[in-house]
């Protein structure tokens, strides 16, 4: 992947141990932990103000939160609701940024919402809602961007919709996208603008000069080797796992981990045009599903997470429970049964403690704190990742002595135009995905590389792209966040693994030996993590 004077193009991985060398030989000027999207949204807002910028994270990039969201990049019409107006006008705001500058990896949803006799909140209140949604994002047309459709025309839409006292829908746009690779492409960008960013890299504890954070103390996980870096300012951006760092300042908790747990099913199972979104027919929760990377997702739960949060988090059989009921209220003649879920998984909110008895009615707008040169970004949404890393580096900026200017340039340096013979579709996703370094990554595909692996939408390409280019280090990295085939296909995709590994052991370099502890070791993650609990796993 070198350039023509054997230079790495911008924004692409070093090898590790290139990373590694920068890390005791300079001082950086902001020092970020959390390679999440909120960490990631840091590290490439402050690269681009020309500081200089050192991010790492403990697990792999998007190992948390950011690679198990509901995939969604939307205004928050629910926050309307609660009369949080500012969480909605900044997330329609950044959402069409999004569209505009990421086509293809953040994508246009059309949601269904029923429309069903004596059922919350009623239509008059949802289409009032609309009205200031449409309006925030700026379309102040007289019909504005939703529409209200009748019983037959709603049939239409969605074929099977057929919940209790149905006599229509409001239909409205919103977005989506794959979350994972989001985190990839924004960390791509604080490459190319000078970033180093190291997945595997655990921030042990704070580096404290006169009762403020100097640095960090670093130990790599990978091979245990310990490091000091210095830094005039760092940025906990570790989500639901803030609170554990601040305690090295004195400061009080702030979080209330919540786990949001979500569904695959096949999409012939479950096949949808449009997002449905309603009310759980028991506790009025919103819930949704929608089609995504080619099967259909079903989510999300809102629970109190109770669990150590260094264990993977794992849905429960009363969410499994919870969420085929929802779908089977809405969708009678589907019978849909644990049996047909292809996957699951869970992952924990970072959501500010406010007070709320009810989880799902906890603010979701984020907090900024400054302690003791600690800038502890967290909470917030996916959505308004931008805006949270500007807030962060506003606090930042008087520690690290250089000035910080909002800006609204763009956040995506444009896509390299790719082979016109490759169909739209292929030209369209790798572009997404690779953005600026798809023409050099995909250079030398040929048609077998531009297959779909059967049942999903992902090209064959993708995976020893990742393996020679994306700082891979376990088979999860490569299944489950830098292409999602282990939540997308039946047990983990397991039946594809000869495959997969002829594509990208020359790539990874791993030993024999290395290879079947990896597959033992994904194997186990699926079993446990990633299926439907008190379901026989055949083959696992």
């Amino acid at each position: 992947m070198e350039g023509l004077n054997g230079a790495l193009p911008p924004g692409a991985f070093p090898p590790r141990v290139q990373a590694l060398a920068r890390l005791p030989a300079q001082e950086w000027d902001l020092a970020v932990i959390g390679g999440g999207i909120t960490g990631a949204g840091v590290a490439q807002q402050a690269a681009a103000q020309g500081w200089r910028v050192l991010l790492v994270e403990q697990r792999d990039f998007a190992w948390g939160t950011s690679s198990r969201s509901s995939k969604l990049v939307h205004g928050g019409l629910r926050y309307l609701k609660e009369g949080d107006l500012k969480t909605t006008l900044h997330s329609v705001r950044e959402r069409n940024r999004l569209l505009r500058e990421a086509p293809g990896l953040v994508e246009p949803q059309s949601f269904l919402f029923a429309d069903c006799a004596g059922r919350k909140p009623s239509r008059w209140l949802m289409q009032t809602g609309l009205v200031v949604y449409d309006w925030m994002a700026g379309n102040r047309r007289s019909r504005g961007g939703h529409f209200h459709a009748d019983l037959a025309a709603t049939q239409m839409l969605a074929p099977g919709l057929a919940p209790p006292g149905l006599r229509g829908a409001l239909v409205f746009q919103d977005a989506k996208t794959d979350d994972a690779r989001l985190v990839l492409r924004v960390l791509q960008e604080a490459r190319r603008q000078g970033a180093t960013t190291l997945n595997y890299m655990a921030a042990s504890g704070l580096r404290l000069e006169q009762g403020r954070v100097a640095g960090l103390e670093l130990q790599d996980a990978l091979e245990g080797q310990r490091y000091t870096v210095r830094a005039r300012c760092v940025v906990n951006a570790t989500g639901a796992w803030a609170d554990r760092l601040r305690t090295g300042t004195g400061a009080r908790p702030l979080l209330r981990p919540l786990r949001g747990s979500h569904l695959v099913v096949p999409f012939w199972r479950l096949p949808v045009a449009q997002s449905i979104s309603f009310m759980h027919p028991q506790d009025g929760r919103p819930v949704f599903l929608y089609p995504w990377e080619g099967a259909t997702l079903i989510g999300t739960t809102d629970l109190d997470h109770r669990e150590p949060l260094d264990a993977e988090a794992s849905i429960t059989q009363a969410e499994v429970d919870y969420l085929l009921d929802a779908v089977n209220d809405q969708f009678p003649a589907t019978h849909l049964r644990p049996a047909d879920v292809v996957a699951c998984y869970a992952g924990v909110r970072p959501v500010l403690d406010d007070g709320q008895q009810d989880a799902s009615k906890a603010t979701r707008d984020h907090v900024v704190r400054d302690e003791a040169g600690l800038i502890t970004l967290t909470g917030g949404k996916l959505t308004t990742f931008r805006l949270m890393a500007q807030d962060a580096l506003a606090l930042a900026a008087p520690h690290v002595g250089q000035p910080f200017a909002r800006s609204d340039a763009p956040l995506f340096t444009p896509a390299s135009p790719l082979d016109p013979r490759w169909s739209p579709a292929v030209r369209q996703r790798l572009q997404a995905r690779y953005g600026s370094l798809a023409a050099n990554l995909c250079a030398s595909a040929n048609s077998d590389d531009l297959e779909c692996i059967p049942g999903t939408q992902t090209l064959w390409i993708e995976l020893p792209l990742a393996a020679r280019h994306e700082a891979v280090e376990h088979l999860d990295d490569l299944l489950l966040r830098r292409t999602r085939l282990g939540i997308l296909l039946p047990q983990g995709a397991l039946e594809h693994l000869p495959r997969i590994r002829a594509l990208c052991a020359p790539h990874l370099g791993w030993s024999d030996a290395h290879w079947e502890a990896e597959i033992a070791r994904y194997r186990a993650l699926v079993h446990t993590h990633y299926q439907p609990p008190n379901l026989e796993k055949i083959g696992l």
